[in-house]
């Protein structure tokens, strides 16, 4: 890791870290010429409506669109669209398109989890979700206001407990903002703050706000400090409103984030289909790694996220302004999309993610979690997906597990024995 000295992002070749020969070999070998699949794995059906929030993570799900790469696997008709919030992308979910919804969505990792045993729905109604790949993993951050740079904030945020304590007596209302209750951002936001001391449900209010909606929120003070997916953080930097403590790779190395889900009822009407739309989205993943240059210019198009491409493009390319004075160039925790098994959905990681539902008390303490996980994650479609595919076998896990995952504060998740991980943590829900 290197820094630099000028706070504007490298050349555009400096910047297109990953479009190297390597990838960009890995993924011809990955994807050969010639017809998608025989006439008789032709889907069900031409296409379906996914929904998106305006975040980079999308970007194999929109690429999928633009690149034609849902046509080429007998999908012309795909539809993607812009969703304003996660609890809009729930609603259309519930709905489903024969309601005037939509059949699946980019979506928080938990949220289907959360639809299925009914967590989130109308009246409780439990409705069956199916995820069929992660889009991404690393590339979220958690930012705060200007007001706390002094305290050079960053995994270690010990000395921000106190500083909310004594805004706190002086009569202000201390909040933190998260994307959806239950969510990946919320879980980042809480792991961070209970590390650091902070009760996430005692010592701050801990409020809801649309990705595209935080930085204008922080910039009228609505908030202390979010968690969000780019481009948001760094358009906060850029218009010098905060600054970010700390991205997400750094408290997980390689952790998971979004994935593409879609109802199971479509899934189980429509098999071939839900394969097809799953080869489209793992080829357009692996487009993005070698081509995150042009991936960036696509996604910040008025049609998608209506930003300008210079917030989207450093931080994907691995250079990162904090904000505060640290400039790293090249991050190691830059957003993946393929590289490291970045789009398979490890049914570890589902699991860790309901072990955090339960410590927070998003999901009951007695939760069959296998069951669910049974349930919900597709992870066979994944498999069945990269054959078809032709991906090498080096890409492909060779376990659902995987295995034992450590955190920047010393804590360790063992799959295994998820009971173990909880009782290590000082502050929960949970007993």
């Amino acid at each position: 890791m290197t820094t630099k000295t000028s706070d504007r992002a490298p050349g555009i070749s400096r910047r297109s870290v990953l479009a190297t020969a390597a990838v960009l070999a890995a993924a011809r070998a990955a994807l050969p010429a010639g017809a998608w699949a025989a006439v008789g794995d032709a889907p069900e059906v031409k296409g379906a409506s996914f929904g998106f929030i305006a975040l980079t993570d999308a970007s194999p799900l929109i690429i999928a669109k633009e690149k034609g790469f849902f046509a080429k696997h007998g999908m012309p008709d795909v539809q993607v669209l812009k969703q304003a919030s996660w609890g809009t992308t729930r609603d259309n979910l519930e709905l489903g398109s024969a309601g005037g919804g939509i059949d699946g969505a980019h979506i928080l990792t938990p949220m289907p989890y959360l639809m299925a045993s009914g967590r989130i729905t109308k009246n409780n109604a439990k409705v069956p979700m199916n995820i069929l790949t992660r889009l991404n993993t690393n590339g979220q951050c958690i930012s705060v206001s200007n007001a706390y740079k002094d305290l050079k904030l960053t995994t270690d945020a010990k000395a921000f407990g106190p500083a909310l304590a004594k805004a706190r007596a002086a009569g202000k209302e201390i909040k933190v903002a998260m994307t959806f209750p239950g969510g990946t951002h919320d879980m980042w936001i809480r792991y961070w703050l209970a590390a650091n001391g902070i009760d996430p449900d005692k010592d701050v209010s801990t409020i809801t706000v649309p990705p595209p909606q935080m930085v204008a929120n922080m910039k009228v003070g609505t908030m202390e400090a979010f968690c969000v997916g780019e481009p948001w953080n760094d358009q906060l930097a850029h218009q010098g409103i905060g600054f970010s403590a700390v991205t997400t790779g750094e408290l997980w190395k390689d952790h998971p984030e979004k994935s593409l889900a879609m109802r199971a009822d479509w899934v189980e009407k429509n098999p071939k289909a839900a394969k097809a739309v799953t080869m489209a989205v793992l080829e357009a993943a692996q487009w993005c790694e070698a081509n995150i240059e042009e991936m960036c210019k696509i996604v910040s198009g008025r049609e998608w996220f209506k930003v300008p491409v210079e917030d989207i493009v450093a931080r994907a390319s691995g250079f990162l302004n904090y904000g505060d004075g640290r400039l790293v160039e090249k991050s190691p925790h830059v957003m993946k999309f393929w590289k490291d098994f970045a789009s398979y959905p490890f049914q570890s990681h589902e699991l860790w993610f309901l072990t955090e539902n339960i410590r927070w008390g998003y999901q009951p303490a007695d939760l069959d979690t296998k069951s669910l996980i049974a349930q919900v994650n597709r992870e066979d479609i994944w498999r069945a997906a990269a054959k078809d595919l032709a991906v090498p076998a080096a890409h492909i896990p060779a376990s659902t597990s995987r295995g034992v995952e450590k955190f920047y504060d010393g804590k360790v998740f063992d799959p295994a024995n998820p009971a173990a991980y909880l009782k290590s943590l000082a502050i929960k829900r949970v007993a």
